[in-house]
């Protein structure tokens, strides 16, 4: 038995499913979770010293490559003055301010700690400053594991919210509305039976928690204009958007302006971080200049602050980043659908900035029914292959892929081998079992 066979063992007897985080267990690809030790650039290293490259990036935030030198000796001289204090910090002044020159639309921003305590803080904001009680949100969008976002939709549009984790009460998620992504008419009939009830619509500007998935013309624009016409909040969760389409995040990217967007991973460098903000009138109803209460005693983390204001001002100081990390990233998933296309393996293959996904279909995904056509059983082989070669993908088709600055030509060169190897060796052995 070896070093991850016996601390996976130990691992299931003290955290439930030996992960603390679901995805990393790895049942979706039939997996056991690889236990990693250190990073560097776009590499990962195991337990057992088996070296990756790495498109996860910690789910995003690593968008200048894993361990970046800078951003480290941040951290090393904000840690040398202490973790943690419980008091107000030079530094969240500092991280604000960045954060709201750097986006237009933002006048005043809240500091968390994860992008779930982000998205429920809005979403509070948006009731407390509407008087409404009903959110609409999207299927198969992921705004965290706070109680009234964990719905699945009903049968129809307008079928009452149920929960969709055991231990979240019916009474959560009563006046939450879930429909298809990018059904603007949907939004529609939503409002028109709920009339003057809904406080916001919350949606991510890209979707990429049922792979990446984005949002069709006119879809955000709609959703912007219903929201100003309806009096509800327009709530952006830019979690994995933010600081990733671009230095304006999807907002910037889609020149969308939201009433209130939500932040996290990416704006602390990969420290536990979230945040919230949006307009001035809006923002001053949290307590304690409004009735709105939210708190956190490790909010604005003097370490956090120090990884995320060394992060967004490298973001910030190189100007041709954002073009040159999409171009990249263009270009490797344009050599991958020709790579099938000759093969004529039924692939689609979404992508936008710096993110994308590959699903095993035929079918155009646009929305979470289509993400659910991708064949998982190929997906499964297809994440062992690559990953017994080095290659270390999204554990789930419902994940997106990530890259980076560190990722350059010879990372993406040996990618390509391996996928070509995949596609041209593999494939027909895979497909003829499955059919």
């Amino acid at each position: 038995m070896g070093k991850t066979d016996q601390l996976f063992m130990e691992a299931s007897y003290y955290i439930p499913g030996g992960v603390n985080s679901p995805v990393r267990a790895c049942l979706f690809v039939g997996e056991r979770p690889r236990f990693i030790q250190k990073s560097k650039g776009a590499y990962l290293w195991d337990i057992e010293g088996q070296k990756y490259i790495d498109y996860i990036g910690s789910f995003g935030p690593m968008i200048l490559g894993h361990n970046n030198e800078i951003i480290r000796e941040a951290v090393k001289k904000a840690a040398e003055e202490g973790l943690s204090y419980g008091g107000t910090t030079k530094r969240e002044v500092d991280m604000a301010r960045l954060m709201c020159t750097l986006i237009p639309h933002l006048d005043m921003v809240r500091m968390v700690n994860s992008g779930t305590e982000a998205v429920m803080s809005a979403v509070r904001t948006a009731r407390g400053y509407t008087g409404r009680n009903k959110i609409l949100k999207f299927t198969g969008c992921y705004h965290g594991h706070s109680d009234n976002l964990l719905v699945e939709a009903g049968s129809g549009i307008m079928t009452a919210g149920l929960p969709s984790s055991a231990g979240v009460p019916k009474g959560c998620v009563q006046d939450t509305i879930s429909i298809p992504y990018n059904d603007l008419e949907g939004a529609k009939k939503a409002f028109a039976l709920y009339p003057e009830e809904i406080a916001c619509v919350l949606v991510e500007p890209v979707a990429a928690n049922m792979g990446v998935v984005l949002p069709k013309e006119g879809f955000l624009e709609g959703l912007r204009n219903l929201c100003t016409k309806e009096g509800a909040l327009l709530i952006f969760d830019e979690v994995i958007t933010g600081f990733r389409l671009s230095i304006e995040g999807g907002a910037g990217y889609f020149q969308i302006e939201p009433d209130l967007s939500t932040y996290g991973k990416i704006i602390g460098g990969g420290m536990p971080i979230g945040a919230y903000g949006g307009r001035r009138d809006i923002m001053e109803w949290v307590a304690p200049l409004g009735p709105v209460y939210q708190a956190g005693t490790l909010s604005g983390n003097p370490i956090a602050m120090a990884a995320g204001i060394a992060q967004l001002t490298l973001l910030k100081e190189d100007v041709s980043f954002y073009e040159k990390l999409e171009k990249k990233t263009n270009n490797f998933f344009e050599k991958v659908k020709k790579m099938a296309k000759e093969k004529e393996i039924p692939i689609q293959i979404n992508h936008i900035g710096s993110i994308g996904s590959i699903f095993f279909t035929k079918n155009k995904v646009t929305d979470y029914e289509g993400a659910c056509t991708s064949n998982r059983e190929v997906y499964a082989d297809y994440y062992k292959y690559m990953l017994d070669n080095g290659i270390y993908l999204p554990p789930s088709p419902f994940e997106a892929m990530f890259f980076s600055k560190a990722h350059g030509e010879e990372e993406l060169l040996k990618t390509w081998e391996i996928l070509e190897a995949y596609f041209f060796k593999r494939w027909e052995l895979v497909w003829k079992d499955i059919r």
